[in-house]
């Protein structure tokens, strides 16, 4: 049997067994504005943002899949990813950093995050956070803190 066979056959024998329904990977969305483009004010920003989901769902670093956060083209002075590198147990979890869109009429100076955990509470158990100016992006579904 080759590598990629005895891998695939492995991984099934390891997960068909698993009760189909309880674990999925989930995708939670928050976002906050920044006060200004320094490296302290984004800084701020995202520890706020990342305690305020933390605090309002089960993430679990171990569980977590990767995380993107995007921040507007105004916002340069630092990597948000660089911020939640620093927090325990986050050090192996995959981090990327992208721009957002510019679209004319949107909102500055602004972070936004998905993050993709592995979790067996059903995708409407979820808490979106959305701090400070980002209220506004989704005021049907965000619960501000």
């Amino acid at each position: 049997m080759d590598q990629l066979t005895l891998l695939t056959h492995t991984y099934q024998q390891t997960h068909i067994s698993a009760p189909l329904g309880e674990w999925r990977v989930r995708g939670l969305r928050g976002a906050t504005t920044v006060s200004q483009n320094s490296a302290q004010a984004i800084a701020e920003a995202v520890d706020e943002l990342l305690n305020a989901l933390e605090a309002n769902n089960p993430l679990d670093p171990a569980e977590i899949v990767s995380i993107t956060f995007s921040a507007t083209p105004d916002l340069d002075a630092m990597f948000p990813a660089a911020v939640a590198r620093q927090r325990p147990g986050w050090d192996q979890v995959p981090l990327l950093d992208v721009q957002q869109m510019q679209v004319n009429g949107s909102l500055k100076s602004c972070i936004r995050v998905l993050i993709h955990f592995n979790t067996p509470m059903p995708q409407n158990t979820l808490r979106p956070i959305y701090l400070r100016g980002a209220a506004q992006l989704r005021p049907d579904i965000a619960r501000c803190s």
